[in-house]
């Protein structure tokens, strides 16, 4: 015991030192709302979102008609000549625009599903969402090109369309069968294997019945571009991003609860079943969305978060940092994809999935370990 007076400053205001004993937090209150700062990951957010600007600048200066990147920046807000203008507003911006949107989205979906089910395998790509709303999207592709009367327009407006409903129906399938009083993680993520390895079928047997300019169009689908993406895919999907982000944030406190067992978790005042669905309608709207506007891109929505959660040191994926780190990655590979060839431009899912697997090789190597303690 010490006596005497304590002339030690004391916090600002509107903040509190986090609890004793635990370093790099803070507690923000205003009003009756209050939230715990951690100082590390403001600072993992920042650098990312550093990165994110980084890479978008020099993504929207690559190509045919080389800008710099102070140009380009320039640009952006409102500087620059009328053809930097053109190239930058016009035909890369949209395209970078999407890439970073669809890696938040898949990113975000990630995390929640990771969380939701307590397992890091747990991501729309390994779990048959992304390929739900591609089979769905292949089918509407087959459709539009060969149905008498129906052209292009048709698949235009359905794709996107098909894309959502087929990622949800795969997801719903997947929770359906993955349940047994609750939903265990390695169950979740093998009944989402299998429904993929059917989905799977469903798409190459439609590619094979398909004519060949069909099966090529669904093809370059299927590899996930951002090839000619424009405003039209801009729109819907901010709108999208603009409604489920911010209800992702709003559950994210659900997440610390739902590591537990169903039991732990109810203890805790959680109706676990009513936060499970609405977290799962949340992350499956995203990668539907994200998979409608650009195709399956793969890795990012199970890589991204784990990387977060790894720079972050924490628990549970943070949402705000694996939604920018996923759009920083996936504005990355673009520019990989565009540039590593010279003039062959490469479908940005397969610059991911080149990335992504020997992280998904350490992840069951990791997990396989932490099962065996």
């Amino acid at each position: 015991m010490s006596s005497g007076t304590d002339t030690r400053p004391g916090p600002p205001a509107g903040a509190r030192p986090g609890p004793a004993g635990v370093p790099g937090r803070r507690a923000l209150r205003a009003g009756r709302f209050s939230a715990v700062l951690r100082v590390r990951t403001a600072v993992v957010l920042g650098a990312c979102a550093a990165a994110l600007v980084l890479a978008a600048a020099v993504n929207m200066g690559r190509g045919d008609y080389p800008i710099a990147i102070t140009d380009v920046l320039a640009t952006l807000f409102g500087g620059g000549d009328a053809g930097q203008q053109l190239v930058v507003l016009e035909l890369r911006l949209p395209r970078t625009l999407v890439g970073a949107l669809v890696g938040g989205a898949l990113a975000v979906s990630g995390a929640i599903l990771q969380s939701v089910a307590r397992n890091p395998l747990a991501s729309p790509d390994i779990i048959g969402v992304q390929w739900g709303a591609s089979a769905a999207a292949v089918f509407v592709i087959v459709l539009g090109g060969g149905a008498a009367g129906v052209g292009g327009a048709f698949a235009s407006l359905g794709i996107p369309l098909a894309a959502l409903t087929g990622g949800l129906l795969a997801s719903v399938a997947v929770y359906v069968l993955a349940w047994r009083r609750g939903i265990q993680g390695f169950r979740l993520v093998l009944i989402g294997i299998g429904i993929q390895a059917v989905l799977v079928a469903a798409v190459q047997w439609l590619l094979t019945v398909a004519q060949i300019y069909q099966a090529a169009q669904a093809q370059v689908w299927l590899n996930g571009s951002l090839n000619a993406r424009s405003w039209n895919e801009v729109v819907p999907l901010s709108v999208a991003m603009a409604v489920l982000v911010p209800a992702a944030l709003v559950l994210v406190h659900l997440l610390g609860a739902l590591r537990f067992d169903d039991d732990t978790a109810r203890g805790l005042g959680v109706r676990v079943d009513g936060a499970r669905t609405a977290l799962l309608l949340v992350a499956v709207g995203l990668a539907s969305a994200a998979t409608a506007a650009a195709g399956p891109i793969a890795f990012i929505a199970l890589v991204s978060p784990q990387i977060a959660r790894r720079l972050c040191r924490v628990g549970t994926p943070p949402i705000g940092v694996s939604l920018v780190l996923g759009a920083a990655l996936t504005v990355l590979s673009d520019l990989i994809a565009r540039t590593a060839l010279g003039a062959v431009e490469l479908p940005v899912g397969i610059v991911t999935a080149v990335l992504g697997a020997p992280f998904l090789l350490y992840l069951l190597a990791r997990t396989r370990q932490e099962a065996r303690r």
